[in-house]
């Protein structure tokens, strides 16, 4: 299949002039905890730490800059789940443009906070629906009633020539191509830029492309052979849950893929959140769920397919750090039930005295630990339900906690991670 391709390494050329002096390069860092996993020479390209705190400011300023006096006059809206946003607000105050930003109610406080911070008095920050494409529908409504120029956060030409020179950037620092670029996918702008770069430039690299497992909105387009909505989205990799792939960028990955220059792969949220406690404990990196995908997918190579030489040189993209400390209690709950360490159940305890310490005494392992316990205590009948909640010393202690169950008095019944029952405790 042909596609008339609307973006080309010349037009990532002329993004990163008119980002020169703008922003700075971000750093490129080695990563001596994934290199030493993988066998490979891992290097994380720090766009968390740019002004925004994500790469999003690369597309953002790059269509902007490009309006004309009328365009600049009307202003620009947006859709955002954040740092979309905080790229227009910057790049608006830079350029002294008006904007209208809107926000699904998922967003973190944090990035809204952010945006309004970096906007300043050029930004009006709206927030309603539940998703990053409920967002979209109202600021594409905005822009048809007040003739305000739309800046989509990936389905623009301009927007993915600015996301690509990222990977122009990759290939300066570190003096030649990488092996393997990997690069987190929400709606595919990021994807589609380097891949047009770099198949002019560089075509000997491979790109993998790395979208949650709960949001995987370019794997379902592949499948259908066009950009298709998702049935549902799973909100917690906020930057990149994204229900429907971009109708500009799915074919510049279409045709990157049926070529063999990119391959795309999925990672669980809960994976997502091993990661970005790998990331904090072990690197001292704040990574927002969406920027951790990268790194998720090479740590969990075994599941994500992504195989790597020994040797090779690996550019993972480290996409945000606009992270509310306020998740990471869920972000070290979603952790532990995706390493097996956590399990919930529901305990029909018999209304009498000793029956919680016979359970403590003949059901809990040494190294298990009760962290939720929520007793109803019916007065009518002879036993009271319990939900409980114990994290195991290790994963492999399972199968012995379930024996130990099924010896037990009381009826005790496990709620699988797959229940429905289970996202009222995430």
């Amino acid at each position: 299949m042909t596609s008339v391709i609307s973006v080309t390494a010349h037009d990532v050329d002329a993004a990163a002039g008119r980002l020169f002096g703008v922003i700075p390069a971000s750093p490129l860092e080695r990563s001596h905890r994934l290199s030493t996993r993988t066998g490979a020479q891992v290097w994380l390209k720090r766009e968390d730490l740019l002004p925004v705190r994500s790469y999003k400011i690369r597309g953002a300023y790059n269509l902007i800059a490009q309006l004309d006096g009328p365009a600049r006059a009307n202003g620009v809206v947006c859709a955002s789940a954040g740092n979309h946003a905080q790229g227009v607000a910057y790049a608006c105050a830079r350029l002294g443009v008006r904007a209208r930003v809107y926000l699904p109610r998922t967003t973190p406080r944090q990035k809204r906070d952010r945006v309004a911070f970096l906007g300043g008095d050029t930004v009006e920050v709206r927030v309603l629906g539940d998703t990053y494409d409920d967002a979209a529908d109202a600021a594409l409504a905005d822009a048809r009633r007040t003739g305000a120029t739309p800046v989509p956060a990936f389905d623009d030409p301009r927007t993915v020539a600015g996301q690509g020179t990222v990977a122009r950037e990759v290939v300066g620092q570190l003096g030649r191509a990488p092996d393997v670029l990997v690069v987190p996918v929400g709606g595919g702008g990021l994807l589609a830029g380097s891949l047009v770069w770099l198949r002019e430039r560089h075509p000997e690299v491979r790109v993998v492309g790395v979208e949650p497992a709960g949001a995987a909105c370019l794997a379902a387009a592949m499948d259908a052979g066009r950009p298709v909505d998702l049935d549902s989205v799973d909100p917690f990799v906020d930057g990149a849950a994204v229900r429907r792939a971009g109708e500009v960028t799915y074919p510049i990955a279409r045709d990157g893929v049926e070529a063999g220059a990119a391959t795309l792969t999925t990672v669980a949220e809960g994976m997502v959140c091993v990661e970005m406690l790998e990331l904090y404990q072990s690197d001292g990196i704040i990574a927002e769920p969406a920027g951790a995908l990268a790194t998720a997918a090479l740590a969990d190579r075994v599941t994500t397919g992504l195989d790597v030489p020994d040797g090779a040189t690996v550019v993972c993209l480290l996409s945000g750090g606009n992270n509310d400390v306020s998740r990471y209690a869920e972000v070290v709950e979603r952790a532990l039930v995706h390493e097996g360490r956590k399990h919930y159940f529901l305990v029909d305890f018999p209304q009498e005295p000793g029956a919680l310490r016979r359970f403590l005494d003949d059901v809990l392992g040494p190294d298990d630990d009760i962290t939720l316990f929520e007793y109803v205590k019916r007065n009518n009948r002879e036993t009271g339900p319990a939900l409980v909640g114990i994290e195991l010393g290790r994963p492999e202690d399972l199968n012995a906690l379930l024996e130990r169950m099924r010896l037990a008095p009381p009826h005790i019944e496990r709620i699988p991670p797959d229940s429905p029952q289970f996202r009222f405790l995430l």
